[in-house]
């Protein structure tokens, strides 16, 4: 079921009251909550809530048996392996076989040996690199003794298939989100009212910016080599913003959902398009997916704890990873190493932790010298997303060179231009909002505090939204 669809128009209001109103014990609310939510993800296909049900089943008796083995060290990280290869696998088969299938059969063929690999013609199940990183949480942290087992099966049930995060995160940590199914949850009118907003903001970014945006890249990329190198530009910018939009738009989504029903969702983007350097954008992009890395790989294979060469291995294998996570292509392991390459000289000169508070700070502008490292840095995110969208290595290295070519010079704005009057009053509000959790909080003093200013703003974004939709309707990060 998709966000931007009239079936969750119905789907939501309907959950909402049977929640607060019928189910009013916990144990209820969380047993309808995981119902609701198989009836959420399996309107796609009835057969993926096999796939989720086994790897939520797997965690929750992996967690009971490294207990039960308590003392027993040994045992404990074989189920805890066991359960990691397990899920992992589920993964890889549906995700990456015939990515590694169809490359061994090249690799062979190119040494002389004709190899005939059996490829699969099976449908990868939405959102499953999601919830699989977030089952793969809760065991890992029982393991390591950050999180009490979970002893309650409908509760460990809600927390994997929790249906505002469920399909493309965040991806949340059990040693966050678990507990809050453990306890009894009270309707929050100002939390409620702050994820309606959310939620509002969310949609715009999403079915104005990133649709429009949608459809004037995809009319620039289906003929890019007969198009100048100034309009490949514009076709890497709407790409930039949609893809921004998309999946930034579904987190507000999902995590102002998430707090009508009384649950906080972590953060997962912080305006990341103002960063002043690569190292800040990726702590601001896709936030849960970055510190997910951090935390269950970078810092166990020894984090910023080792000699320099090591910290820099480190490094490249998180990129690359995180590339590899994204997709069964190349481009996307490119992808993750371009960014890897950027990252290493800010970490060489001991400049990766510079910028950790919000740019301008207090100020109503950026610095010429802020925005000429915003400006550069988000270049530098361009490029990488226009290897990202490429649909292999040989079609972005040809993009690339056209957009570099004089033809850059010459400026003129054919398609999308109406997506760029969207791009530029998305980055207007965001800007002011920049130290905000999102771009529709009000908080302190201010114009926004009176009540017709805030429902004339609220009541444009709902016209914007019907007026100005795009065409296009799936959220781009289901197909990782």
């Amino acid at each position: 079921m998709l966000f931007n669809s009239f079936e969750f128009l119905f789907f939501l209001p309907i959950v909402f009251l049977f929640y607060w109103f019928v189910f009013k014990r916990l144990k209820w609310q969380n047993l309808f909550l995981v119902i609701a939510s198989y009836v959420f993800y399996g309107w796609w296909d009835w057969r993926f809530l096999i796939l989720i049900a086994l790897t939520t089943f797997f965690s929750y008796i992996s967690g009971r048996l490294i207990v039960q083995y308590e003392g027993r060290r040994k045992i404990q990280k074989a189920v805890s392996g066991t359960n990691i290869i397990l899920n992992l696998s589920i993964l890889g088969v549906f995700k990456y076989y015939n990515f590694f299938a169809e490359n061994f059969a090249v690799l062979f063929r190119n040494i002389g040996w004709q190899v005939d690999w059996v490829t699969l013609d099976i449908l990868l199940p939405v959102g499953i690199s999601f919830y699989t990183f977030q089952a793969l949480s809760y065991s890992i942290d029982v393991y390591q003794k950050k999180l009490p087992v979970c002893k309650d099966i409908i509760s460990f049930f809600a927390y994997i298939s929790f249906f505002p995060q469920l399909v493309a995160g965040p991806i949340e940590r059990a040693t966050n989100l678990l507990p809050q199914f453990y306890k009894s949850r009270t309707f929050d009118y100002a939390q409620a009212v702050d994820g309606c907003r959310q939620m509002l903001w969310g949609f715009f970014k999403k079915i104005v910016v990133a649709d429009n945006c949608a459809e004037a890249a995809n009319v620039i990329w289906g003929d890019y080599s007969n198009k100048s190198g100034f309009t490949l530009l514009l076709g890497g910018l709407f790409f930039t913003f949609q893809i921004y939009g998309d999946f930034s738009g579904y987190s507000d989504i999902a995590i102002g959902t998430a707090r009508l029903f009384g649950i906080n969702l972590m953060r997962n983007f912080n305006f990341p398009y103002f960063s002043r350097d690569i190292a800040e954008f990726w702590r601001r992009w896709h936030i849960s997916l970055t510190t997910w890395f951090r935390d269950y790989i970078y810092i166990p294979l020894g984090g910023s704890r080792c000699v320099r060469w090591k910290v820099m291995r480190n490094t490249l294998i998180i990129f690359l990873v995180s590339g590899f996570w994204h997709g069964a292509n190349w481009t996307f392991i490119t992808w993750g190493a371009y960014h890897a390459l950027l990252f290493f000289p800010l970490m060489l000169w001991g400049k990766n932790r510079k910028y950790t508070n919000s740019v301008a700070a207090g100020r109503f502008l950026p610095s010429v010298k802020e925005f000429g490292q915003m400006l550069f840095t988000f270049l530098l995110a361009l490029i990488g997303w226009i290897i990202f969208r490429a649909e292999n290595i040989g079609q972005a290295w040809d993009y690339l060179g056209r957009m570099c070519s004089s033809s850059l010079l010459d400026i003129s704005i054919r398609w999308g231009k109406s997506a760029l009057l969207y791009i530029v009053l998305l980055v207007i509000v965001e800007w002011f909002q920049r130290d905000k959790q999102h771009a529709l909080q009000i908080t302190g003093k201010g114009i926004l505090l009176y009540t017709p200013v805030r429902w004339i703003i609220y009541f444009t974004i709902i016209l914007f939204i019907l007026l100005f939709a795009g065409g296009q309707t799936d959220f781009i990060y289901f197909q990782f």
